[in-house]
């Protein structure tokens, strides 16, 4: 391609020189026609050249200057052209160097594939192999059960179905002696009822029995100066006091609601006194509960030498005889506990008169077994940790610390006296009419009658009904049937006996029920 100053110079070269040729053209005219105007042509050419060349240097800088501009555009592009370019080729580069990471991704999982793909090839073969030798091993089994039993599978089947046939009538006997069983004892019912009628009543609730007191007035007008006015005499009682009074609409009676029985005893008194002398008011309250607190110690005092002197264990540090009569207040399990130690005392005594041991310090022992609970609501710890910290603080012999920390099984015992009066706590606590089963041991049972139930496969629900006394296991449909229901119902039977332990029987009934439902529109 020309360089464009070339044809610009050209052009101007030729312009200028056509300029000229006309000139002296039209001078050579002028000068044929005009000869005085000679000097005027050769002043209009120089003037014609001198214009020439200054449009000439004119040009030539403007295209100059055009040509450095064009250039610096050119450059400016080739330069942002190469970025793009650069950008591209990077972006190219990662683009491939992704594409090679999968494709060796997809080399490797494919490998991978193809090795588990032959290693299930290789099991299955295995387990067919298996499968067959299982199959040869389970004919020639059978064939050589046949052959040593003389009988085939029918006749097999048949002696089975004919055995637990002889199971079921022996079970359906079994269940017909039961209730001819059931039936004898509906016969000392009437005998036994006021027997059950007193365990009954005993065996309800005793919680408010152990922790409510009833102080019967002699008017209900009584009422109205006890509380005092505003409340000031029931305020301050119960402050003094520490026991909670409830004046309902119980005719002519006050009730005392506490945990605390020695408190109760307290405000009991206090109230009587009242009563009786007729000064009710914050002043003559205050002394008359100071008196009965008095009268209490005395009265546990009193009641702990008096268990002292009945066991006829020698002398006891007077503080421990305090604590002992302090337990004339507790109960365990609706037993009370001096009582309770009192009756240890004796058994352990007889029993170590038996084997030739001490029975003073038998008795000793057995007495002071419980002593921790006379104080274990104010101290942290255990009764036996309290009672085994009391013994060592007033000295008592070895015997009577070992059995205090050993008659519960919590740690072992050292000496034979601590093996009678573990003993002759657990006669005293499991004699008949001792104790009250507590709600605790109560549920206990039941909920392992509906766990052992639940365990087996099928079972929807168990249900511990009467006391304990029937279980009713519903069952799903789907998975146990009729047949297996009866099966089902025999299975739980003797897993209770197995492993529960329960006074009389267990009913175990089974119910299996299905549904069909439709709505007719």
């Amino acid at each position: 391609m020309p360089d464009p100053l070339v044809l610009i110079i050209s052009g101007l070269l030729l312009l200028v020189l056509g300029g000229a040729a006309g000139v002296i053209a039209r001078a050579v005219i002028v000068e044929k026609g005009f000869g005085k105007t000679q000097a005027d042509a050769k002043k209009i050419i120089d003037e014609a050249v001198k214009t020439a060349e200054k449009t000439k240097k004119e040009a030539l800088l403007e295209t100059k200057q055009e040509i450095h501009h064009l250039r610096m555009e050119l450059d400016k592009e080739t330069k942002e052209r190469k970025k793009e370019i650069s950008v591209q080729e990077n972006k190219t580069l990662q683009r491939e160097q992704a594409l090679d990471n999968r494709a060796a991704n997809l080399d490797k999982r494919e490998h991978n594939i193809d090795r588990k793909e032959e290693s299930l090839e290789q099991k299955k073969q295995a387990l067919d192999e298996k499968n067959s030798k299982l199959e040869s091993l389970i004919e020639e089994q059978s064939t050589k059960l046949q052959e040593i039993a003389q009988t085939t599978v029918e006749e097999a089947r048949a002696q089975i179905f004919a055995r637990v046939e002889g199971e079921m009538t022996q079970e359906i006997a079994q269940y017909i002696k039961e209730e001819e069983e059931k039936a004898k004892l509906d016969v000392d019912k009437k005998a036994k009822h006021l027997l059950a009628y007193s365990m009954q009543k005993y065996a309800q609730d005793v919680t408010s029995e152990r922790t409510v007191s009833v102080v019967n007035l002699p008017t209900d007008d009584m009422k109205g100066r006890i509380i005092g006015r505003e409340g000031r005499n029931i305020r301050t009682i119960e402050a003094l006091t520490g026991v909670d009074l409830i004046i309902d609409d119980t005719p002519e009676a006050v009730v005392l609601s506490g945990f605390d029985p020695i408190r109760r005893e307290i405000a009991k008194r206090t109230i009587e006194t009242l009563v009786s002398d007729g000064r009710i008011h914050p002043g003559r309250i205050e002394e008359v509960v100071e008196k009965s607190r008095e009268e209490i110690d005395r009265f546990i005092r009193d009641r702990g030498e008096e268990a002292v002197f009945e066991v006829g264990i020698g002398r006891v540090h007077p503080d421990l005889v305090k604590l002992l009569g302090r337990l004339h207040f507790r109960t365990s399990y609706g037993q009370n506990v001096l009582k309770h130690s009192i009756e240890c005392a004796f058994l352990a005594g007889k029993m170590a008169v038996e084997i030739g041991e001490d029975e003073i310090l038998a008795r000793r022992a057995a007495l002071l077994h419980d002593i921790g609970k006379a104080v274990d609501h104010e101290v942290e710890g255990s009764h036996v940790d309290i009672g085994v910290n009391i013994a060592n603080r007033y000295k008592e012999p070895l015997a009577v610390v070992d059995a205090i920390a050993s008659h519960h099984g919590e740690s072992e015992a050292k000496t034979i006296i601590a093996v009678l009066v573990a003993a002759a706590d657990a006669l005293s606590a499991a004699r008949p009419g001792a104790r009250s089963e507590s709600l605790d041991s109560y549920i206990k049972r039941l909920e392992q009658l509906e766990s052992l139930s639940n365990d087996f496969e099928g079972v929807e629900q168990a249900y511990a009904i009467q006391a304990g006394r029937e279980v009713r296991v519903l069952v799903k449909p789907d998975k146990i049937d009729d047949a297996l229901a009866h099966k089902l119902a025999r299975d739980i039977k003797n897993k209770i006996e197995e492993q529960l332990s329960y006074p009389g029987t267990i009913k175990v009934t089974v119910i299996r029920e299905t549904r069909a439902q439709d709505i007719a529109k």
